[in-house]
């Protein structure tokens, strides 16, 4: 071969080795795990916020960026099993929430989680602090301090009557036990009774709610993927034992709820979005800071308060951020 034809030949791989290098890039993209704790419907509005969010940062789904999706379907004996096989799956980045948090750090030093809802990471272990979490564990926290006692306040405005109340908790979800205390707390200064209904499996539900007839005034429920699982149950329960509740999120009262005081879960997860795209980028999860919920919501529904007999106050009805008619 002549000298020329041999630079020629070298300069010509030199230029392609680039090309060929982005095209297996692009044809393995980084890979994100979403660990859904309930069903692809009842995430359905918040992984669309996650992906919108990812696409808007330039991670277009199934082009710069596979997700693969797992759902737990409420059962939290899965999230375990789900967060092995993201593990022998060797994705970039697991997103998930609530338990599931603790499941995914159990399962993986290595890969990056970013949780959204995470109730208590810090008494939880899940990280050394908000400003510098360590390890592998970053994301947003759902919790705050006075969330429990400020919705059970938001109650009294229109059950004016409360003075029994029963709390519907999963007390097998960790992280429930936190809000239960701030609850327990603010029943006893506002001299309410309060009752626990704990609920493991959604059988404990329907006996559960039948019990309470007569028996209590209003029902408080803590969120958890069991009960985000059986929303339109425990609301068709309630409505039947004249029952008005209270729950986290907006979601729950479009589903049939009285009424909801939460973070707005659609924000968190568009938050989380960017979480993941920093990781991706290149920034350790131990260097991300841990946030807090900005965006709370107030939502009523007059359509269950209507068929429980209830009027709400016009003064309450002017601060709701949503009103269902």
């Amino acid at each position: 071969m002549r000298r020329r034809d041999f630079i020629a030949l070298l300069g010509g791989a030199a230029a392609a080795s680039p090309i060929a290098a982005r095209a297996q890039q692009r044809a393995k993209p980084p890979t994100v795990g979403v660990l859904g704790t309930t069903s692809p419907a009842g995430w359905g509005p918040w992984t669309a916020a996650f992906v919108q969010r990812l696409s808007e940062l330039g991670w277009a789904e199934g082009r710069t960026v596979a997700i693969e999706y797992r759902w737990a379907e409420g059962r939290n004996e899965r999230y375990s099993e789900l967060a092995a096989e993201f593990v022998r799956l060797k994705v970039d980045v697991i997103f998930t929430s609530g338990a599931a948090v603790r499941a995914a750090k159990q399962a993986t030093a290595a890969i990056p989680i970013v949780f959204s809802m995470g109730a208590d990471p810090i008494g939880g272990g899940l990280i050394a602090s908000l400003a510098q979490p360590g390890g592998n564990v970053t994301g947003l926290s759902s919790f705050a301090s006075d969330t429990g006692s400020k919705r059970l306040e938001l109650l009294r405005e229109v059950v004016p009557g409360l003075r029994r109340l029963a709390v519907m908790v999963n007390s097998g979800n960790p992280n429930t036990m936190r809000e239960v205390r701030d609850v327990q707390r603010a029943a006893g200064t506002l001299g309410i009774e309060l009752a626990t209904l704990d609920v493991r499996k959604p059988d404990d539900i329907t006996t559960g709610v039948d019990a309470l007839k007569g028996r209590t005034d209003a029902l408080y429920v803590v969120a958890d993927p069991l009960v985000l699982s059986n929303r339109i149950r425990i609301n068709t329960l309630a409505v039947a034992a004249r029952l008005p509740t209270t729950y986290s999120f907006r979601e729950d009262v479009e589903a049939g709820g009285l009424m909801s005081y939460g973070p707005n879960v659609p924000d968190l997860f568009r938050r989380a979005a960017d979480f993941v795209d920093k990781i991706l980028r290149g920034i350790k999860p131990a260097d991300i800071p841990v946030e807090q919920p900005s965006k709370f919501d107030l939502v009523i529904n007059l359509v269950t308060a209507k068929a429980l007999g209830l009027t709400v106050p016009q003064s309450f009805l002017l601060r709701a951020d949503e009103v269902i008619e």
